[in-house]
C-alpha cells in the first residue's frame, strides 16, 4: 500500500470521528440550551393573585376588638365626666340644691331652676363650642371611635352599636326629663350620619373585593 493509500484510509474514520464528534457536541449544545430554557422558564415567578385576594379577604374579615383603645376612651370619658359632675355638684350645692343621683342631677339642670356662675358659664361654653370636648363633632367622633373599637369594625356589630346609641338616647331623654337639648339632637343627627358613612364606605369595600375576585 502506498503512503497516499495509508494516509487516505487513517484520515477517513478520523475525519468521521470528528464529524460524530462535533455532531454530538452540536446536540449536546442544543441540550443544554432547550434544558437552559426550560429551567430559566420554569424560574419567571408570577405571583398568584387568587391567593394575595384570599389573603386580604382574610385580614379584612379578621375583626377584634381593640381593647387598648376602648380603655383609653373609657378612661377619658370617665375623667371627663367625673370633672362634670363635679363642677354641676359645687354649683347647685351652693344653690342648696339636693339630688340623689344622675337622673335627679340631669333633671335639675333640665328645669333651669338654678343660677350659673360667671367661671362655670365659661366653662360650658368653651366645653361645648364646636371644637369643644363636649361639641357636636368631638362628641359624635367619640362615640362613632367607641363603636370601632368595641366592634372591631365588624358592620353586623357596628350595626348592634348603632341600636344601642339609639336605646341610650332614648335613656338620656328620659333622664332628663323631656326633649334634650339642641347640642344633643345635632350631636344624635351627626353620630347617625358617621353610622350610614360607614355602612357605605364598607359597602363601597365589599363592592370592589367582588370586581376584584
Amino acid at each position: 500500500m502506498s503512503i497516499n493509500g495509508i494516509m487516505n484510509s487513517v484520515s477517513a474514520p478520523v475525519q468521521e470521528t470528528y464529524s460524530q464528534k462535533t455532531n454530538t457536541k452540536s446536540n449536546s449544545t442544543n441540550t443544554d440550551n432547550k434544558t437552559s430554557q426550560s429551567n430559566d422558564t420554569a424560574a419567571v415567578y408570577e405571583p398568584s393573585s387568587t391567593v394575595t385576594k384570599d389573603a386580604v379577604k382574610a385580614t379584612k374579615n379578621n375583626y377584634k376588638q381593640n381593647t387598648a383603645l376602648v380603655e383609653k376612651l373609657k378612661a377619658d370619658q370617665e375623667q371627663r365626666t367625673a370633672q362634670f359632675r363635679q363642677m354641676v355638684e359645687s354649683m347647685l350645692t351652693k344653690q342648696g340644691k339636693t339630688f340623689q343621683n344622675a337622673d335627679s342631677m340631669w333633671k335639675i339642670l333640665a328645669s333651669g331652676n338654678f343660677t350659673v356662675d360667671r367661671a362655670t358659664a365659661l366653662q360650658a361654653q368653651k366645653d361645648i363650642a364646636d371644637d369643644g370636648y363636649w361639641g357636636v363633632e368631638q362628641t359624635s367622633d367619640r362615640i362613632l371611635s367607641f363603636a370601632e373599637a368595641l366592634s372591631g369594625g365588624d358592620p353586623e356589630k357596628m350595626e348592634k352599636m348603632r341600636a344601642a346609641f339609639i336605646k341610650g338616647y332614648k335613656q338620656a331623654t328620659g333622664a332628663w326629663g323631656r326633649d334634650l337639648p339642641d347640642i344633643s339632637s345635632k350631636t344624635y343627627d351627626a353620630v347617625m350620619k358617621k353610622f350610614d358613612d360607614y355602612a357605605s364606605k364598607n359597602k363601597e369595600d365589599d363592592s370592589v373585593t367582588e370586581l376584584e375576585k
